[in-house]
């Protein structure tokens, strides 16, 4: 019998974005500014997918960065492909009160939003960069899946920790071109060793697109991101959602069946191979 062909990296398991994509673009905008409105308009012109982080205390401030009022917010925000995600109640530093007043910001936030908008409201952005351990325990026990930060990675890479979502970068860094590029020009699937899933994560505030006067690279952004293929368009929320089932995989001892216990189907690579997984499915995977 002719030995079997040595194969170590083939049986490397990776994660794949739905209908088996290797990249993913998600963006997270703060505050609930009149620029909100352009910025979506741009979004939706070219199927790119946002999450939105809103205070529920700070409507109608024109002079901080010209915030909508109560109900703009509610129009804007209503209907649509985007997601609503925190921001505290009142944009102050949570890790700078006492932590029973910080989870009331949370908890006051999340009342507000979700009796407003009439949907599960369980995402964050912290305002001013503003936690830590204990901030992070707390969310987690109010039911808070994840929570962005604004410690750029300059990377594509899957965050260890979602309570702690550092972000690829902020649109009006230096290298947002420079990143742009090289991960539109990245290919997980040409590697031999290293094929994990790429996201981009950008992050920012709409108005300071009014500030610089330059909507025109958030617009190229999206129709760059827009022109290539095989790339998932998702808010925060559904990146978080989909790689959390993902994790969630079961498989038996020698690595050969899987079993998917959630509400999701769920991709997969294997020996060059793509596999969707229905939930509550088992599958067997081929040998070759």
């Amino acid at each position: 019998m002719a030995p079997k062909p040595f194969r170590q990296m083939y049986e490397e398991k990776y994660m794949r974005f739905p209908q088996g994509a290797c990249k993913a673009v998600t963006l997270s905008y703060d505050d609930g500014v009149q620029a909100d409105k352009r910025l979506i308009a741009i979004l939706n012109k070219y199927g790119l997918r946002g999450t939105f982080n809103l205070n529920s205390v700070l409507f109608d401030c024109p002079d901080w960065h010209n915030r909508m009022n109560e109900e703009e917010t509610y129009a804007t925000f209503s209907e649509g492909a985007h997601e609503v995600a925190l921001h505290g109640a009142r944009h102050i530093f949570l890790n700078k009160v006492p932590l029973p007043e910080a989870m009331r910001e949370v908890v006051l936030n999340r009342e507000y939003l979700e009796k407003k908008f009439a949907r599960i409201v369980n995402g964050m952005a912290y305002a001013y960069n503003g936690f830590n351990e204990e901030i992070k325990k707390g969310l987690a026990m109010l039911g808070v899946k994840y929570a962005r930060t604004t410690a750029n990675t300059h990377s594509f890479a899957l965050p260890e920790d979602f309570l702690e979502w550092n972000p690829t970068c902020h649109h009006r860094e230096e290298c947002f071109g420079e990143l742009t590029e090289k991960f539109l020009n990245s290919n997980p699937l040409s590697e031999f060793k290293h094929r994990e899933s790429l996201l981009f994560f950008l992050w920012g505030h709409a108005y300071e697109f009014d500030d610089d006067n330059n909507w025109e690279i958030i617009e190229n952004f999206a129709q760059k991101i827009a022109s290539a293929k095989d790339i998932w368009l998702a808010t925060c929320g559904e990146v978080c959602d989909y790689v959390n089932a993902y994790k969630s995989l079961v498989f038996s001892l020698d690595g050969e069946r899987v079993y998917n216990p959630s509400a999701i189907p769920v991709w997969l690579e294997l020996r060059g191979k793509t596999y969707k997984i229905e939930p509550a499915q088992t599958v067997l995977f081929d040998e070759d």
